[in-house]
């Protein structure tokens, strides 16, 4: 199997998909190195660099639309596919910005494996994307500041919503939705923690 420059490179937090994704591309012969989040990701790029980065949006440290970022304003890195996976950044919004950092496929959580496969079969086949100039730099703040102040609404909304139905629950059915808002509050504190993150950075540059 012909894989241009390296492997493919899988950026994912979360432990049980990474494996779902890096046994996927194995089983099909594809050479797979791995990264927690985006700044692991960018170190693996730079000792080898990826046919493909597949990458999670939501992530902390550095999440998926950093990586993009960084990764398109190097004309060393520029020309590297990007896939997006998640579940959390889904909007019609969340994906227009997701193309306009250069991403090249868009895929929705819980992962169909055939169609995942599918995509990168044909990504690995076509070739580099087409040449598209990297957003600037407070165009990618804005448009990034939008997606996190939105992601925050939807789950603090969500929140609230898992709190007043646990408390009409029987005790019995309560376990499962307990689970689902610890989830759901460590989703909103780390995209609290990125806007915090990302808000100074805009201070610094004004």
């Amino acid at each position: 199997m012909n894989i241009p420059y390296g492997p493919i490179l899988v950026v994912e937090d979360n432990p049980n998909v990474l494996e779902l994704l890096e046994v996927t591309l194995r089983f099909k012969g594809y050479p797979v190195v791995t990264a927690h989040n985006g700044q692991e990701a960018l170190q693996g790029v730079a000792r080898e660099r990826p046919a493909i980065v597949i990458t999670d949006i939501l992530m902390p440290k550095m999440d998926g639309y950093g990586l993009a970022h960084t990764l398109r304003k190097d004309p060393r890195t520029a020309q590297i596919p990007i896939i997006f996976i998640s579940a959390t950044y889904i909007t019609a919004e969340d994906k227009k910005f997701a193309l306009s950092l250069g991403a090249v496929r868009f895929i929705e959580k819980p992962i169909d494996t055939e169609d995942f496969l599918l995509s990168v079969g044909e990504i690995l086949t076509q070739g580099a994307p087409v040449d598209q100039q990297p957003i600037d730099e407070q165009s990618f703040l804005a448009g990034y500041h939008d997606r996190l102040e939105s992601k925050l609404r939807h789950k603090s909304t969500q929140i609230a919503r898992i709190e007043r139905l646990l408390q009409t629950l029987p005790v019995d059915q309560q376990p499962a939705f307990k689970t689902l808002l610890a989830n759901a509050i460590g989703d909103r504190q780390e995209i609290q923690a990125e806007l915090d993150d990302l808000l100074r950075l805009q201070a610094d540059l004004k």
